[in-house]
Parts: structure tokens; sequence; C-alpha cells
């Protein structure tokens, strides 16, 4: 019988076998279940091309356009990308938006937009103040009415050629994207949606769960195989998920220090190093279907800067029966190990494919990275060595 680690990992080399129809909702309706066309357990959340492993479109191609626009997904997916990833914060009205974070001060040109000069405010956000303009003081009417700039300008800088191209996009708008992507593209595309600081908008009024349920209700990917892994930094929120009806793949996401800010507003609860623990990985495979950790708590760096040796992290979370994701891949020389950098300039790009070949064979199932493209190559050379 097929262990659920190798059922998500299962779709290596597929194609799409169900026919795409001309609408996002009528695809949807075609590969739910209980119609002729669902996929089997077989061909499952996994969706990795050639060679097993699942290269994720971080916040879309965000090495070659500003994160989290749909020009930015789009690009991931032709790119080769497997799963398109989303981080997902709430307007004032309750719509779900694909922004790194709450704050849009620096992903959006709202900070020369006089009309809503009065909106800027401080805010506590996870026990940290920060000033800025929030997505849940706008309606999704107003946020419309801006456009995405690039996040890191003195890394990327010519990402902003496209500065002000671009508008912000709701959930739904990049789940249609992947339906019509999934169709021209001739293989069925997936999201990975993040619920960005779920404790924080619980408080503000405006909890996710019930939000991203019924969206993903909505357009037909709440099913048991659907091509979704739904991500979370807090442990409550993904439990409470699986609570109110989620039927896709979860994933535990993991940082190399601190805790989950809802085990820091409880005062109690697992620290991300409990979590990393062999103990900690039984306890999340029950509600949990991987990890997403630090790349640096699979291979940590030296002392100085360059990539050490492999942690003990990989075989335990297999022995467990999760997938490992590790974030954040980016091919930059001011990203990457010492030893993997070009030159001297932070801009310029280093060994980043070989810097994802040394973590591919470490046994990770999967990679978040900026630049897609880096991660299709190096999967591909892994399998052809």
């Amino acid at each position: 019988m097929p262990t659920r680690r190798t059922t998500l990992a299962g779709l290596a080399a597929a194609a799409l076998t169900v026919p795409l129809s001309a609408s996002g909702r009528a695809l949807a309706a075609s590969t739910a279940p209980g119609s002729s066309a669902a996929p089997d357990a077989a061909a499952a959340s996994g969706r990795a091309g050639a060679g097993g492993t699942l290269v994720i479109g971080h916040r879309g191609a965000a090495g070659h356009r500003p994160e989290h626009t749909l020009a930015s997904y789009e690009l991931a997916a032709r790119m080769g990308a497997d799963f398109m990833e989303p981080d997902l914060v709430p307007t004032r009205d309750g719509v779900l938006v694909c922004r790194h974070e709450p704050e849009i001060g620096g992903t959006t040109d709202v900070a020369g937009r006089p009309e809503f000069a009065a909106r800027r405010t401080t805010k506590v956000l996870d026990g940290v103040p920060v000033t800025g303009w929030f997505t849940e003081d706008f309606t999704l009417a107003e946020l419309k009415t801006l456009r995405a700039v690039e996040r890191l300008p003195q890394i990327r800088q010519h990402n902003t050629l496209y500065n002000g191209r671009y508008e912000v996009p709701t959930f739904e708008e990049l789940l249609e994207l992947r339906f019509r992507l999934s169709r021209e593209l001739g293989r069925e595309l997936g999201v990975y949606p993040e619920t960005k600081h779920p404790t924080y908008f619980a408080a503000a009024g405006l909890p996710l769960e019930e939000r991203l349920l019924a969206v993903l209700q909505r357009t037909g990917l709440n099913y048991p195989n659907a091509p979704v892994f739904v991500q979370s930094f807090e442990v409550a929120n993904l439990q409470q998920l699986r609570q109110l009806g989620l039927r896709t793949a979860s994933v535990q996401l993991l940082s190399a220090a601190g805790a989950p800010y809802d085990t820091v507003a409880r005062g109690s609860g697992p620290t991300y190093a409990d979590l990393a623990t062999p103990e900690g990985l039984r306890g999340i495979a029950e509600y949990a279907d991987g990890i997403g950790p630090d790349k640096l708590q699979i291979i940590p760096r030296n002392a100085d800067g360059t990539l050490g040796t492999p942690t003990a992290l990989v075989a335990d979370a297999h022995q467990a029966g999760l997938v490992l994701h590790p974030y954040t891949f980016r091919a930059e020389n001011n990203f990457l190990p010492v030893d993997y950098r070009v030159g001297t300039l932070p801009t310029d790009y280093g060994r980043a494919i070989d810097e994802q070949l040394t973590y591919l064979r470490a046994g990770v199932d999967g990679l978040f990275t900026d630049q897609a493209d880096i991660g299709v190559v190096a999967r591909a050379e892994l399998a052809a060595s």
C-alpha cells in the first residue's frame, strides 16, 4: 500500500489526464470527486515534473517580475513551475488577496497616492510595531486602484521596469489563471496558498480559515487529491482548517528560530525547534502532510558562511511520513552561501543551480524558488545524473 508521502509525490512525469473545460469552474467540476475524471490517489497532490520533485514558484516568478502579481504567477508557470505560491491576506470587505504581508507600502504604489495618505498607521503585527498601509483598511475596489512595485529594488533593479503595471490580484483571480494555463499548457498546475498571520487577522475580525475554505469549495478544489497545498507558520490555524473541512494537502511551515505566533500569543505550545524533532514531526503528521522548513534547517551554513553538513531533518520527516519543501532558493549572490557566490556584486547571479542540486541530492521533495527556470534546470540535471 502506498504511503502518504509516495501518494503526495506520485505525479512524477505525469501528463494531464483529464479533459480541460473552457471555463475555470467547469474544469473544477470535471476533476472534482464524484466525476468520472477525478484523479486517483497516485495522481494526487505531488504533480511533480520529470525528476519527481516539485518546483514551487515562490510568489510566482519573484526573481523576474514584481511578486504576487498575475504576471509573476503566469511567468512561473510558463517557466515550468508545478505550483504557484500566493500569500493570502484579507481586504476590509473580507476578500482574500495575494500580498506578502498585510502592510503594502513596500509592494504597491500606495505611498504615492495622496487620497490614501491618511490611512498610514502603526499596528502591532505578531508582536512587532509596523508602520504603513494595511490591506484590511482598504476595500477590494480601493485596493484595485493601486499598482504593484518591486519589493527588493536594490537587489532586483531590473524588476522595477514593471513597477506600476500590475494590479493586486485576488486569490480567485489566481485560481482562474491556474485553470486557463492548465488548459493551455496541457498539464495541471497547482496552487500553494499561505495563510498569513492567522492570529492577527482573527483578532481583527477577519479570520482567514472559513474564507479560504469558501474559495476552495466554490472553485471545486477542496478534495483530497486536489492540486493544492495549504501552508501556515502557525499550528492552530492548520488544525482548525482540518476541523472545518479542509480536504487538500497541508504543510506546516517551520523557521530556524522562534515559535509559531499562536504559541507566543497563548504563552504555551511548541517552538519551531520542538516541531522539528522526531516527536514534533510525528505530531505534525496528525494534521498535515508535509513541512516547509527554512533551507538552513536542512543544510546549515558554517561560521564562515559556506554551506555545511546536512542535518537529520530530511530522514526524520520522511520517517514520519511527511514531505519536505524548503524555502527560499534565490539566484543572487546576496542570498547564496559564500562558496556558491560568483564575483563580489550582491545582485549578480551565483551558482544557484548547484545550490539547488545540493539540496535535491539531500532528499528534499520540492523547493520554493524565486526563479522557477533555475529550479526546472536543477531538477532535470538531478534526473539525468
